[in-house]
């Protein structure tokens, strides 16, 4: 049976061998080349490593590797769409350390590992054919990191390689660097120590012809001639990339596999669709008294009518080719409407806004509240300040400026004789969702009066030239600045003062010898009052707490409870080294809680304090609840400030046997008198 088994496993190696064997052979001579970026040197390579994958490469920018695998089924995916996924993965052995989770393993992706997935998702996929719906994997290892150089970046250059240097179909190479502002000068792929100080963080994926297929940024007010300098040397060095990437696929001779099955629709039934619908589908579209909701509904309308018929016409049709054959006439009316008419769906201008409102305190409990409202889209938000961040905060958010958002649209027509290249094009300011999804170009853009905060494009189409790019940015921060006034209308500043019912934070202080009642057992009374209250407590230094209520009422019952807590009831003026009576009010097995005055919180009375005798119990000596007993007073503990008592130090030894040698000789007198007398015999 082993033996059988021991052949069995040897035809499969030698079938996979078979399979394998023209990869292998395809990956077999390793290549390196070299990009000079500035001061640094990246160095991309293929071939050594999994060379059994479509197709592979290492990227390396100081001591920081990465490798990707790219590989893609032969057979097509039942999926009506491009089935691409994208996985990076940082491991921890790569910093030369271990997980320091107790299982000693890496656990699910975290946040950064799944952004950075989206950035190269975002950066590949677009250049991959239309139609092309086959299972495709890119996988995104990180074989070392230096802790000098981030990796994000050099990832989407080995994805790129790694397409590049498969049979997969798909046209880039792309290439992509980071760009930060250090002092006004701009620096490509910063280290981490210097990103620290940066103004600027942006990452741009360029593609052939300096055209731009992903953006992402941050920025702290950056200037916008600045940020379009930024966008422009970040795509000047991402051709020297794509040209070394050419470069190896020209030396491998890479040729790209013919597709089993390309998904189109028939020709045939685009153009019934269009001799059906296209009257009906335009009327929908320019009819402007449509809203969001009405205008689905209407295009729906006309959907399913056309689909019943269509199926009707061609029953052997395929469910995504009756889908798409009314999609895609949609989509030819909607773009012509805006590219040959100047015409949007809801009658707005290329370069209008929709109608803007909005207003602040819509709720006055809250700290800050408003609803910010642009044509049927509602945001309402409320802001709430945390106790370690109101010291900060006495005249509203002490922010520098307001800052809005607004995104561009594109609509564009490919050159026939060079379909990756656009002919003409028209963008859209604010766009709605439908001009989204029938659209070319998703390109977010934050920022003040000033400058760019934030930056983000999303792009569907292989690539855009950087005119479009600078003209998207030109016509956004028109419209951030017209979004502004309108909320510069509603309120202008920060405001001077906070609100009535805004949060407050004071200090409470607390002497040393009242803090353990304040604090209570276990923290009992502290964590009583914030949940009565809702105020958050923290110790400032030993005698100082800092009190802080979302609310002046909050702060006020707060208030009224400390005092009661640690309200002075030490009527009288204990002096040290003096005798009390004391009257006791609990028997514990610690020991008795005792008072000195009627007025008095009771306190601990140890057994250690008891007698000299060791008991376990205050009932070995008799003690009852209500008996008065005389104990020394020795001050508070400097410590907790809790009162110091003893009985002990009354029970001296001495003491204790002379008052009982006296008693016994009193018992003997009356006892001798008794017999003298004779009465008792």
């Amino acid at each position: 049976m082993r033996y059988l088994l021991g052949l069995c496993r040897s035809s499969v190696r030698l079938h996979v061998r078979s399979c394998h064997q023209s990869i292998y052979s395809r990956h077999s001579n390793p290549r390196r080349v070299g990009v000079d970026l500035g001061e640094k040197r990246l160095e991309i390579s293929s071939g050594l490593l999994a060379r059994f994958a479509d197709g592979s490469a290492v990227v390396q920018l100081g001591e920081t590797s990465v490798m990707v695998t790219a590989v893609s089924k032969t057979k097509p995916s039942p999926s009506q769409f491009m089935p691409l996924v994208v996985d990076y993965r940082q491991k921890a052995a790569a910093a030369g350390r271990i997980p320091t989770n107790y299982l000693r393993r890496e656990l699910g992706t975290t946040d950064n590992e799944i952004l950075t997935s989206r950035l190269i998702d975002r950066s590949i996929r677009p250049l991959f054919p239309a139609g092309y719906f086959y299972d495709t994997q890119v996988l995104c290892n990180l074989l070392a990191v230096d802790g000098v150089n981030d990796p994000d970046v050099l990832a989407i250059n080995a994805a790129s390689a790694a397409l590049a240097l498969s049979d997969i179909p798909w046209h880039g190479p792309i290439g992509a660097v980071r760009v930060g502002m250090v002092n006004g000068e701009l620096l490509v792929n910063p280290t981490r120590a210097e990103m620290a100080s940066s103004s600027l963080n942006l990452v741009v994926a360029g593609a052939p012809s300096s055209q731009v297929v992903m953006i992402e940024a941050s920025a702290e007010n950056v200037l916008q001639q600045d940020f379009c300098h930024a966008v422009k040397v970040g795509v000047k060095h991402t051709q020297q990339i794509i040209h070394a990437i050419q470069q190896m696929v020209r030396e491998q001779k890479v040729t790209k596999r013919t597709p089993t099955k390309m998904f189109s629709v028939p020709t045939e039934m685009v153009e019934h669709v269009r001799r059906l619908s296209s009257e009906r589908i335009y009327a929908v579209f320019t009819d402007y008294a449509h809203d969001k909701i009405s205008r689905d509904e209407a295009i729906n309308k006309v959907r399913l009518e056309t689909e019943e018929e269509l199926k009707e016409k061609f029953p052997q049709a395929e469910p995504f080719e009756v889908i798409e054959s009314f999609n895609a006439v949609t989509k030819e009316i909607f773009r012509d409407l805006v590219l040959n008419e100047y015409r949007r769906c809801d009658g707005r201008e290329l370069t209008a806004l929709r109608k803007i409102s909005c207003d602040v305190d819509l709720f006055k409990p809250l700290h800050g509240s408003a609803l910010f409202q642009r044509g049927q889209t509602q945001v309402s938000c409320c802001a709430v300040f945390r106790a370690n961040y109101i010291m900060c905060v006495l005249s509203g958010v002490p922010i520098s400026s307001a800052v809005a958002g607004v995104a561009i649209g594109l609509i564009s027509k490919a050159n026939p004789d060079k379909p990756t290249e656009i002919e003409d094009y028209r963008l859209l300011t604010d766009i709605l969702g439908i001009e989204d999804y029938l659209g070319d170009m998703d390109f977010k853009l934050a920022g003040t009066n000033k400058g760019i905060t934030a930056l983000q494009a999303d792009v569907k189409i292989p690539g855009l030239p950087l005119k479009v790019v600078m003209e998207a940015i030109q016509q956004a921060t028109v419209a951030k600045r017209e979004i502004l006034g309108i909320m510069n209308q509603c309120i202008a500043k920060p405001r001077e003062r906070r609100k009535e019912n805004g949060p407050v934070v004071e200090n409470v202080r607390v002497p040393v010898s009242k803090r353990a009642r304040f604090v209570g057992p276990g923290g009992y009374n502290l964590r009583k009052l914030q949940a009565q209250t809702g105020v958050t407590i923290s110790q400032v230094d030993e005698e100082t707490f800092s009190v802080f209520a979302p609310t002046p009422g909050a702060m006020n019952e707060a208030q009224d409870f400390i005092k009661e807590i640690c309200k002075d009831d030490q009527d009288h003026q204990l002096e040290f080294g003096a005798v009390y009576t004391a009257t006791i009010t609990e028997i514990r097995d610690i020991g008795v809680m005792v008072k000195l005055y009627p007025n008095m919180s009771p306190v601990l009375l140890h057994n250690s304090q008891l007698d000299h005798k060791r008991i376990k119990h205050p009932s070995a000596l008799g003690l009852e609840v209500g008996q008065e007993i005389q104990v020394k007073y020795f001050g508070r503990d400097p410590t907790d400030g809790r009162m110091r008592l003893s009985r002990k130090v009354l029970q001296s030894p001495a003491a204790t046997v002379v008052k009982t040698l006296s008693e016994k000789q009193s018992i003997t007198m009356g006892s001798s008198s008794i017999h003298r007398d004779g009465s008792d015999s």
